[in-house]
């Protein structure tokens, strides 16, 4: 029961067992030229507050499917934006609702990259005991993007060019995928410990999250 819209590109993985225990979903978001003047105003608090509220709407759409509603936690990294490169970077931990504190908790790692046309989202999801090891790699992932000559951010033209219906905050929020009508979420599995675990697609990163349903007994 779980898809992709047609941003997405694909998915990137671990080639070692010692390294496993992760994934990146990488998609490509066509909503025109991202103003990124918000990002000097914007409130952790305040975005994390509106994931939260994403979160509680979506988890009815969950239930209704049977899989388990999500627990935003808080924040792993708050959202930091780097205006010379024009790369956003945030980070969230969460678990299944109802759990103890001492449940295993997902993180997901989101890592966004700007462009004339739109953006370029890289989630990485794994274990939060994993998350401060692997930032290297997700971080290594976002460096390599680079935007053909003509569909850099600094080729906008504003003559021409469509401008994109939202900003940055609202793409941390969720507010960008809930006005697009957005709901792209895919499910993976990760080798390690063949279990399965969740993935989000960062672009619906106000708790567009799904989980893979379990087999009903033969």
């Amino acid at each position: 029961g779980n898809h992709v819209d047609d941003g997405f590109i694909g998915i990137i993985v671990p080639t070692t067992e010692e390294n496993s225990g992760w994934i990146i979903v990488a998609s490509y978001n066509n909503a025109g030229f991202v103003k990124d003047d918000d990002a000097k105003d914007w409130k952790a608090d305040e975005l994390l507050k509106s994931i939260r509220s994403g979160t509680e709407e979506q988890n009815k759409t969950r239930a209704e499917r049977g899989v388990y509603e999500l627990e935003i936690l808080g924040w792993i990294e708050q959202p930091t934006y780097d205006p010379a490169v024009h790369r956003l970077v945030w980070s969230i931990a969460s678990r299944d609702k109802g759990q103890t504190d001492d449940a295993k908790q997902s993180v997901n790692y989101n890592t966004l990259a700007l462009g004339r046309e739109g953006y370029i989202s890289m989630n990485l999801v794994a274990d939060r005991n994993q998350i401060e090891t692997l930032k290297p790699i997700a971080q290594q992932t976002l460096a390599a993007l680079e935007s053909d000559q003509g569909k850099r951010y600094t080729d906008f033209n504003a003559s021409t060019d469509k401008v994109a219906a939202y900003g940055l905050a609202a793409i941390i929020a969720g507010a960008a995928a809930k006005k697009l009508g957005f709901l792209a979420v895919i499910a993976a599995f990760v080798a390690k410990f063949a279990k399965v675990i969740w993935i989000a697609v960062a672009a619906g990163a106000g708790g567009l999250f799904s989980k893979f349903k379990r087999k009903k007994e033969t």
